[in-house]
């Protein structure tokens, strides 16, 4: 943690002007999340899961963030979570796991069998413009891959396609340093330290030519050489996008995997969309009797089968309302996931949906082990 403090002084003392032109702007959001869930019976029938359960989530999230100068900002995000469950709702918890994050910075208020209220820091970073390079440092998002379902490049927190409680992904703990080589083209630099693990690194970099961005990225994660890149842009009037990486065991370089993903995405008129991805899980297995159920769990791995085949489309009915639905199949083991949801929004600030996950799958199956729900979602933005 050391030389992230110390990077963030270096930058603080180069850009220590203009501070009297400082101004804080602030701006958050309130979601209440209320969601019934029901096991397989099975699983209802051989665990302490209550088949007929079911949750709310409510989340207040701050974001002031104070200007120093025109190049220069701090960002903060606080948020102050309630969860309240009737017994176990469910065996996997599809929220992100915390990982990535050097300082735990989550504080619980209230926690028992049924209620979990708590507050954290999710967002806290100081970013400085000086020419062409950007640098920042703290607790931040990084966001990488062009996949909609599946993101093999993005190697820090991607979320989990089953949740549908959360909007954003969980921030790292890292210092950035981009440097801005043209319009479309820059090289960023990412340095993530681990409390008990070394360091991650990474390298991205990007460029465009007609009318495509190309990505390479390479890095060192988990102990894990990491090479791969995406590429996205348009064929006629179809968007099209396919992304890649190779992970290497550093002690084992026997011990390799590839993921990757490819899909295409296509707005037949002004109200049909409709898109189409393939992901392939060289970590994963074939054979359901293999999973790795425990890391699935944990959330340090999305899924923990092989092929995984998408396909979705979100239908305008009226300016104000959009239905949307997508099934995804472990094409392995023939689970299937559906989600389904209409978003219905009034204005700017408020949002209301209505959603619902089934999963279908044999004894073992990957889709087998979660809860089938339906949700409410009421969003409002200040």
């Amino acid at each position: 943690m050391k030389h992230v403090i110390l990077l963030i002084l270096f930058v603080s003392m180069l850009c220590s002007i203009s501070f009297s032109q400082s101004s804080i702007d602030c701006d958050g959001y309130v979601v209440n999340v209320p969601a019934y869930l029901w096991p397989n019976d099975m699983l209802a029938s051989s665990s302490t899961m209550n088949p007929n359960s079911w949750m709310d989530v409510t989340r207040v999230r701050l974001r002031p963030i104070m200007n120093l100068s025109v190049t220069g900002f701090i960002a903060l995000e606080y948020e102050v979570a309630a969860t309240y469950q009737s017994r176990m709702s469910a065996l996997l918890d599809p929220s992100s796991a915390d990982r990535r994050q050097l300082v735990n910075l989550r504080w619980d208020i209230v926690k028992n069998d049924r209620w979990n209220v708590a507050h954290s820091i999710d967002r806290f970073y100081y970013r400085q413009q000086i020419g062409t390079f950007d640098i920042s440092a703290g607790r931040q998002r990084v966001a990488w891959g062009s996949g909609r379902i599946w993101n093999p490049t993005d190697l820090f927190n991607p979320l989990n396609p089953t949740t549908f409680s959360k909007i954003e992904k969980d921030g790292i703990d890292a210092a950035i340093l981009k440097l801005t080589l043209g319009t479309l083209s820059d090289v960023t630099l990412v340095h993530n330290p681990q409390h008990d693990n070394p360091s991650n690194y990474a390298c991205r970099m990007r460029t465009n030519w007609s009318e495509f961005d190309f990505v390479g990225i390479g890095g060192y994660f988990d102990q894990r050489v990491i090479l791969g890149g995406d590429v996205a842009g348009n064929v006629f009037d179809a968007g099209v996008r396919t992304e890649m990486i190779l992970s290497i065991k550093k002690d084992s370089p026997s011990e390799r995997f590839v993921k990757a993903v490819i899909g295409a995405d296509y707005q037949w008129t002004g109200e049909l969309y409709t898109l189409v991805e393939y992901h392939h899980n060289g970590e994963g297995e074939t054979n359901p009797a293999k999973y790795n159920v425990s890391r699935l769990v944990s959330g340090e791995v999305l899924n923990v089968g092989v092929d995984y085949l998408a396909v979705g489309a979100s239908y305008l009915v009226h300016p104000l309302v959009t239905t949307s639905v997508t099934c995804t199949e472990n094409l392995n083991d023939g689970s299937i996931f559906v989600a389904v949801s209409g978003v219905y929004v009034p204005s700017d600030e408020i949002s209301v949906t209505l959603g619902g996950h089934v999963f279908t799958g044999d004894q073992l199956d990957e889709y087998w082990y979660y809860s089938s729900s339906c949700y409410a979602k009421l969003e409002m933005f200040f």
